[in-house]
């Protein structure tokens, strides 16, 4: 790993391009059993946190993640910041102060928790557009996933934005998540400005499946996220699929030509409570998950291709 080390340092050090910063250090708030809640019941859990947290406290605890993100070699960061009635704009306005005030390359993209169809949270989003550098999605957060994705297309083409889509999360074949955000990214024109955050469930499908999907993502232009550890504790399930490992199948999408970048999604909260960040761990996670030891193919993962995905110009 040291050569790998220090090929990232000589292109500019680590790019962490999914993180929810805003949330970090924030593990010891809740008890062990609300720890081990699934996924989403944890999107209601964190509203106990943001409902406690002051401008103050949400700018603290970004300076000492982003810190500490510099300390692991980072020199760029993506954070998805809450908006929403009950953090109101204290984080993305925190964040803005933060990403003003620090040396690391900050870019805010806005987490789309509660959706983005109810007319509330749509205004909300709105009027922070002018702190938001990426349009941030979770499909999921709404019942219509499709109308969800018409809603943040539209924005990403009215402001001007790159967009980036958590999709396929729950590591089951039910979802198809990535196909649609590759159909609905032709369908807005947005080919190279969208990308596939996670994408997990693609390698629970066949691999007929799997390559027409690979191909659509192609011809829109998707670039992808793979937050290695995110869901390495996916939970036992008895669905019928192909033995896979509950990761992105970065392996399969760069044999297709689909740029891949690395996130650490949580850091040390209700989500991830021993993540720390590490986005060397992270990277040595995804090489031994999908095999890849192409170390030219390693470094540009941690660094170009997270700079692509950000919109950071080299």
């Amino acid at each position: 790993m040291k050569n790998i080390i220090y090929k990232i340092k000589q292109n500019g050090g680590f790019v962490n391009a999914h993180s929810h910063i805003d949330r970090s250090n924030t593990s010891h708030y809740f008890s062990k059993s609300e720890q081990y809640l699934f996924l989403k019941e944890k999107w209601k859990l964190v509203d106990k946190i943001k409902s406690e947290s002051s401008f103050s406290s949400y700018k603290k605890r970004m300076l000492k993640c982003i810190q500490d993100q510099k300390e692991f070699g980072v020199t760029a960061l993506l954070s998805f910041i809450d908006i929403d009635d009950v953090a109101g704009f204290r984080a993305i306005e925190a964040a803005a102060e933060v990403r003003s005030e620090t040396q690391i390359n900050f870019k805010i993209a806005c987490q789309t928790l509660k959706g983005v169809l109810n007319k509330k949270y749509e205004s909300m989003i709105e009027q922070q557009m002018h702190n938001i550098d990426i349009i941030g999605s979770l499909p999921s957060a709404d019942v219509d996933k499709a109308l969800h994705l018409d809603k943040v297309m539209s924005w990403a083409k009215k402001y001007n934005k790159r967009l980036h889509v958590h999709v396929d999360q729950l590591n089951t074949s039910e979802e198809k998540e990535t196909e649609l955000l590759a159909r609905k990214t032709i369908q807005w024109s947005l080919e190279e400005k969208v990308t596939a955050v996670h994408s997990i469930s693609l390698a629970c499908h066949t691999k007929d499946y799997r390559n027409e999907v690979y191909k659509m993502s192609r011809d829109a232009g998707l670039s992808f996220v793979s937050c290695p550890s995110a869901w390495i504790d996916h939970p036992r399930r008895e669905d019928l699929a192909p033995i896979h490992n509950s990761i992105t199948p970065a392996d399969e999408l760069i044999e297709n030509d689909l740029i891949v970048a690395i996130g650490s999604d949580n850091i040390m909260d209700v989500y991830k409570p021993y993540c720390d960040g590490n986005m060397l761990f992270e990277l040595r996670m995804l090489l031994e998950a999908c095999k890849i030891y192409d170390e030219d193919q390693l470094v540009k993962i941690a660094t170009t291709n997270g700079k692509k995905v950000l919109g950071i110009k080299e």
